[in-house]
């Protein structure tokens, strides 16, 4: 087997669950020089990434997958039984989606624990990569030990990727937290992440646990917020950019998840978020701020539907918008929580037809829309005789355009952009009425 150069410790390692976080967390392991098998229940994903198929857009995965395929460190296969006997170190990254009460469903966690007991025969340390809740761990352990009384460890190493820059969140990270019951365990996730820059940080599990949901909630706080600045500013006269410039250089602020906008989305901050809130409310803790934190992310998208039928001569009926934008974030194919999916729906609600167009979440849109939405094949036909313009989602490729063009297609000149992309000073001398968020 080709081993990666510069590798401090080449180990045997396994990773249950092949989505964003799973997949990214073992291309980049075995990249590191690792030996990595991936997981998966699903034989047509296992199938299609044995060919070279990789199922998820993630800038620079694919790439990685088939080097690492090709090197001998990376393998895909639907079978615990098969992979556990040489494995040192098993991460567990499945989903964990709300439930209907918003808690973190943890069947596929406890699922892949009976499955570890049921095989295992040797010692390991187990790894949470998976999103849980403070007290999973132990639970883990005792799903185990139904099965299996020998030694192991159970810990937790909770993921901070983003959607679009993974690969580069993964080698760079700001930080490698690792939740651990004793030293044996620490020694090994260390020597795992050995040759990955970022600062290891050991912690109790507990501790490990909460830090991924405190930190969401954090974001998604300083989201909301600024997005509350921004209807001040819509209503004085303030520039949102210019105030989130000045409160940014606080370097105790700092710049980042300032940007105001239509709300925050994706797979992690909804539900990272009300499971937070509703960890706290079973530990008898009213946590007001985080209820506000989603209720304002909720009215901004109100805020924004309302202010394009306001312009439109108060009624969406009739009227047929462009949506520039599908996924919940630029660089993604994720429309998972999407403000854009959310706001088309509600546009169909009011009697809009909608045409809509995205550079990579197109596929994934098709199966959670209705079938009244029309998905031209570019930019320029998706303007073509659109009472409006709406951009829903940053990508950078809607900033280089020919504008002048989306003009002429327009039924009207109107633009309404959700992401603050556009320049208004240009907007306005290409002569279009333009509205954006707290500018």
């Amino acid at each position: 087997m080709d081993q990666a150069p510069g590798i401090y410790k080449q180990m045997h390692l396994t990773v249950v669950g092949t989505g964003y976080v799973g997949l990214v967390t073992g291309t980049c392991l075995a990249d590191a020089g690792h030996s990595v098998t991936c997981i998966d229940i699903d034989q047509e994903k296992i199938s299609r990434l044995n060919k070279g198929d990789i199922p998820i857009y993630e800038p620079g995965l694919e790439q990685l997958v088939k080097h690492n395929v090709a090197a001998g460190r990376l393998k895909f296969t639907t079978s615990l039984a098969e992979a556990l006997p040489a494995t040192e170190v098993l991460f567990i990254a499945v989903g964990t989606p709300s439930a209907a009460d918003g808690r973190a469903d943890l069947r596929y966690v406890f699922t892949v624990a009976d499955d570890i007991g049921k095989h295992l025969d040797h010692y390991i340390v187990v790894v949470d990569k998976s999103t849980v809740p403070v007290g999973t761990a132990k639970q883990v352990t005792e799903r185990i030990q139904r099965h299996y009384q020998g030694d192991f460890d159970v810990a937790s190493c909770p993921e901070f990727l983003r959607e679009g820059s993974a690969v580069d969140d993964f080698f760079a990270p700001d930080r490698i937290v690792l939740g651990v019951r004793n030293d044996k365990a620490g020694d090994i996730l260390l020597d795992v992440f050995k040759t990955i820059k970022g600062q290891k940080v050991l912690t109790t599990i507990e501790s490990a646990e909460l830090i991924k949901y405190a930190s969401n909630a954090f974001l998604a706080t300083k989201i909301s917020f600024i997005n509350e600045i921004a209807q001040i500013c819509e209503r004085s006269g303030a520039d949102i950019e210019e105030v989130a410039y000045g409160i940014g250089l606080d370097n105790r602020i700092g710049p980042k998840f300032l940007k105001a906008g239509i709300g925050w989305g994706g797979s992690c901050f909804p539900k990272d978020v009300i499971a937070l809130d509703q960890m706290a409310g079973d530990g008898g803790y009213d946590f007001r701020l985080l209820k506000a934190v989603v209720e304002v992310n909720s009215n901004q998208r109100g805020h924004f539907i309302k202010r394009i039928s306001d312009q439109l001569g108060g009624t969406l009926a009739g009227k047929t918008l462009a949506a520039f934008g599908l996924a919940f974030k630029n660089n993604t194919d994720d429309i998972r929580e999407s403000a854009a999916i959310d706001i088309i729906e509600q546009l169909i609600a009011a009697g809009a037809t909608v045409k809509a167009f995205d550079y990579k979440a197109t596929d994934n849109a098709r199966a959670a829309l209705p079938t009244s939405v029309l998905y031209p094949a570019d930019p320029y036909e998706t303007a073509r005789q659109a009472d409006a313009l709406l951009v829903l989602t940053e990508w950078k490729e809607f900033k280089e355009l020919d504008w002048i063009k989306l003009k002429s297609l327009l039924r009207q000149p109107v633009v309404f952009d959700g992401r603050n992309l556009l320049k208004p000073a240009t907007m306005r001398e290409l002569g279009y009425s333009y509205y954006s968020i707290g500018r």
